[in-house]
């Protein structure tokens, strides 16, 4: 059975992009590419039967959509938010919004928050039944079973109501403040403030299938950090009883550690005053209460007793000062980022089951942890003694230790690394990659004995594009095998297996990666399977250096053998879900014609069905294609891009051209290109429809000289397509934001070929910009350009010629391109007195120069509004200096800011 449940008349369909016959071929404006659907969300039921599909357009009212495993659409509901498949697949849970035009208009009529109207729940069920239940304000589904709890109505009606899913099982609880589910057992947890009927106020845990409620613990204070273990035969929470001003100080407001064992009354485990906690710290509220995968632990946060500011001095009297100095190893802005999050700040201990006893894990001198998947030990580190360096180096190095959970004891395992060190499945190694040694390293951490895996002679574990001035990293792990008895590597092609503790030679188990230009990556299908699972087919995908497609491939990795190809041609490939029961699976493939449609098939790729159709929306519009080229740069470097050319090219037609670029992107010459309403960059799409063509070439950079490197890689890239003969020599435009646009804005200062250029938030002057703020983290940015991508490789003071002869600010009175900047007030990455800088010298020098900033917004504009007006004014920038259009007004005469709450200029 099919049905539908709309909210509005039938004639609206997907978007609006699904149009009548008679207005096919048409260009795209900035205006319509708010409307274009995409996928948001794709979930396959545990049993493989049926999938569910969430599409949107980038602003409006989303669309689910219920398919079986043959296509066949069962359900659709507008407008949609949320969507869940229950435990057994037989029913798909969906929140069904109030459509946004009534939201936008109760809105303008300055509606109330309590009074806007509450979302409905649409339960789906596989047979073609469905039920909608009215004014939910917040539900939860059973993880085990097909039983929900949800709120409903406004916040003055705290009962929680408990149901099956099919409706012939109901229960209502009175005055509940919070509710929730065991991951793997059918037992719910709930708070209430009991009720006059006798409900007393506690903690109960609920059976629904009983259903039966107990008391865990009976209380108004204060429950906090609610959690079952997996089986859900156990619950710990933290108990406070109110506080009060007249016994701040006193026990009985502080939280204590409590644990029930199977539905039993819970009891106080663990308080603050235990001899294994520092004396003054509390148990805190804002720690990660949780168990251990292996059942043995009880994770908690404790902390220092929080500080009390001093009552007795009023605010105007007190001095409202920052001291910053010279020797913290943490900067004074990184701190007032993080003060928030370090005012509850938490250090872990552990509570071990069997016996009660109780070990501090993390420390103020240890105050970083990671905690094994299985396993007694852990890993505890600090980065203070090394704070200050990381102001040139961008990283922190660390002294590690082996801790163990349950008493407590370290061992020193590293010092002052810039490791990485990661903990096996099993928990019996700890592994890491050392940059500096581009070698991978094991250490046993029972023995604390240390493995050196590979050298560089034996491995080639770094990754051999990097060009930036530091260490390369590596290509990564693809994990480890049962038990901790293997782990898997990469290097650029292959997977390859290594004994833990170095015996024996590796083993290339992908044998061909190399050799074919593929490289190899393992796709773990099986969320919840921590290794890899060396006696079953795994999935991998291939990505093919020389075409730049990717495809899926099978391989058994107990031994080494060529992986065996299960779809591959000339496209880019997406996993999507593996059905927790079967295997069957959803995934996509696309390119730059063809939309990521969701397709369900097996893990071997048998019978494939294509479920969605949104690439019906391109059926109307002038599309585009995306073709490789190659070309040799000035410093004689063969390097590739992309063309994106308009539909119907006629090779005879000279076309106006925009070079849009970051650093290398010719491997994404498969990707769709989503048509979307870009924050930063030119929507090829917009442009392609409108008769341009896009080049996006790769770069590849000499450290102290990414400003020239940018000219002698993009530069006879653009002569290579002029000489083609499509390409309007007079009609050449370049866009690039951040990165992009600081290399734009170099650009501009070399060459007279653009007819305009976009920069968004560049960088023009390097020697103020290294001694800027990254107000978004509070990090300095001198990192960027001793180690990174900015690439200058010295300071301002051992090498100043480098950032003089990068930075565009000096030779401004050489621009003779119109520029457009875009640069925000709130910029956290970028300073925005950056494009201050830009804009001020240009318009001193009298070059025509605007700039646009989108007050109050970050890096790149966020808000959608600000997002289609950016894209809108770089249209018609373009489209002026480009192909001719009449300027428009506020190109022409500028918007005043007495005007601008009453104009836009368009």
């Amino acid at each position: 059975m099919v049905f539908r449940i709309l909210t509005i008349s039938s004639c609206l369909l997907l978007s609006a992009f699904f149009v009548s016959a008679q207005e096919k071929n048409r260009a795209l404006t900035p205006e319509q590419l708010v409307d274009w659907q995409r996928v948001t969300q794709s979930s396959i039921s545990n049993n493989g039967k049926f999938v569910a599909v969430k599409h949107e357009p980038w602003q409006g009212d989303a669309t689910v959509l219920l398919f079986n495993r043959s296509g066949k659409e069962l359900a659709r509901i507008i407008p949609a938010g949320f969507v869940k498949f229950s435990t057994s697949s037989d029913y798909l849970l969906v929140e069904k919004k109030t459509p946004l035009a009534e939201i936008e208009a109760l809105k303008l009529k300055k509606t109330k928050k309590d009074k806007m109207p509450l979302d409905k729940l649409v339960l789906v069920s596989m047979d073609g039944r469905q039920e909608v239940l009215d004014s939910i304000r917040k539900s939860k589904l059973s993880e085990v079973s097909d039983w929900m709890a949800f709120h409903q109505g406004d916040k003055k009606d705290s009962t929680l109501y408990v149901r099956s899913l099919d409706g012939k099982m109901n229960d209502s609880i009175p005055a509940v403040m919070d509710y929730g589910f065991a991951k793997e057992g059918d037992v719910m947890y709930f708070i209430t403030g009991g009720d006059s009927l006798g409900t007393k106020a506690g903690l109960y845990v609920y059976q629904p299938k009983m259903p039966k409620q107990r008391l865990i613990k009976e209380g108004k204070g204060n429950f906090k950090q609610i959690a079952f273990n997996k089986p859900g035969d156990k619950l710990t929470f933290l108990y406070a009883d109110t506080l009060s001003k007249d016994s701040a100080d006193s026990k009985e407001n502080k939280y204590a550690l409590y644990l029930s064992v199977t539905c039993d009354p819970a009891k106080r485990i663990v308080e603050a005053g235990n001899e294994a906690i520092p004396e003054k710290w509390i148990i805190s509220e804002n720690g990660d209460l949780r168990f251990s995968e292996n059942g043995e632990f009880l994770f908690f946060g404790t902390s220092p007793e929080p500080r009390q500011r001093d009552t007795t001095v009023l605010d105007e009297n007190r001095p409202n000062v920052q001291v910053w100095s010279w020797n913290e190893s943490v900067q004074y802005t990184q701190q007032t980022v993080d003060k928030k999050e370090n005012e509850r700040k938490t250090y872990t201990a552990a509570y071990h089951l069997s016996s009660g006893k109780v070990s501090q894990l993390s420390t103020l001198e240890l105050p970083y942890l990671q905690l094994p998947e299985n396993g007694t030990l852990a890993l505890a580190s600090t980065s203070d003694p090394y704070g200050t360096e990381r102001m040139w180096t961008g990283k922190s190095k660390q002294d590690i230790y082996i801790v163990d959970i349950q008493t407590g004891t370290r061992t020193p395992l590293l010092q002052a690394s810039e490791a990485r060190v990661r903990i096996s499945p099993a928990g019996k190694y700890g592994f890491w990659y050392s940059a500096p040694d581009s070698s991978w390293f094991t250490v046993d951490l029972n023995s604390q004995k240390i493995y050196r895996l590979t050298t560089p002679d034996t491995f080639a574990a770094w990754d051999t594009d990097n060009d930036v001035p530091d260490y390369p990293g590596s290509y990564g792990s693809a994990g480890w095998s049962k038990d901790d008895k293997s782990l898997l590597l990469y290097d650029r092609n292959d997977i390859w297996s290594f004994d833990p503790t170095g015996a024996g030679s590796p083993i290339n188990l992908t044998v061909n990666g190399k050799k074919e230009s593929l490289r190899y990556q393992l796709r773990p299908v099986d969320k919840d399977i921590k290794y890899v699972k060396l006696d079953e087919p795994q999935l991998l995908i291939g990505f093919n250096e020389k075409t730049k497609a990717s495809g899926f491939y099978s391989a058994n990795l107990k031994k080494a053998g060529i992986p065996k190809a299960l779809l591959t041609s000339e496209f880019k490939v997406g996993f999507k879900e593996k059905a927790k029961d079967s295997d069957a699976i959803i995934y996509t493939t696309e390119t730059f014609e063809r939309y990521p449609e969701i397709m369900y098939s097996n893990l071997r790729f048998q019978n494939p069905v294509q479920l969605t159709s949104l690439g019906n929306q391109q059926d109307s519009i002038l599309w585009g294609t995306a073709e490789l080229t190659s070309w040799t740069s000035l410093d004689g470097k063969v390097l590739e891009g992309v063309i994106y050319k308009p539909a119907n090219f006629n090779p005879n037609k000279k076309y106006p051209l925009i070079v849009n670029f970051y650093e290398r992107n010719s491997e994404t010459l498969y990707n769709y290109r989503t048509p979307e309403p870009h924050r930063s960059t030119v929507d090829y799409r917009l442009y392609n429809s409108n008769e341009y063509i896009i080049f996006n070439p790769d770069i590849r950079y000499e450290d102290g000289y990414p400003g020239e490197s940018c000219f002698n890689s993009v530069m006879p890239g653009i002569a290579s397509l002029i000489a083609k003969g499509y390409i309007n020599e007079k009609a050449i435009a370049a866009q690039g934001h951040s990165w992009g646009g600081y290399q734009v804005a170099y650009l501009a200062t070399r060459t007279n070929l653009f007819a305009a250029i976009e920069s968004g938030a560049p960088v023009v002057n390097m020697f103020s910009a290294y001694g800027g703020i990254r107000w978004g983290t509070g990090l300095n940015r001198s990192f960027q350009y001793e180690h990174g991508q900015s690439r200058i490789d010295g300071t301002p003071w051992d090498a100043p010629l480098r950032y003089e002869t990068n930075s565009p600010l000096f030779t401004m009175d050489k621009v003779n391109t119109p520029i457009l900047i875009m640069h925000n007030d709130a910029d956290g990455h970028v300073p925005w007195y950056q494009g201050i800088e830009y804009f001020v010298a240009l318009k001193r020098l009298q070059k025509p120069v605007w700039l646009l900033n989108y007050t109050g917004e970050p890096h790149w504009p966020m808000r959608m509004a600000n997002r289609i007006d950016f894209q809108k004014r770089m249209f018609q920038f373009f489209n002026h200096y480009l192909k001719g259009e009449a300027m428009p007004k506020w190109m022409k005469e500028g918007v005043k800011a007495v005007d601008q709450p009453y104009e836009l200029g368009y």
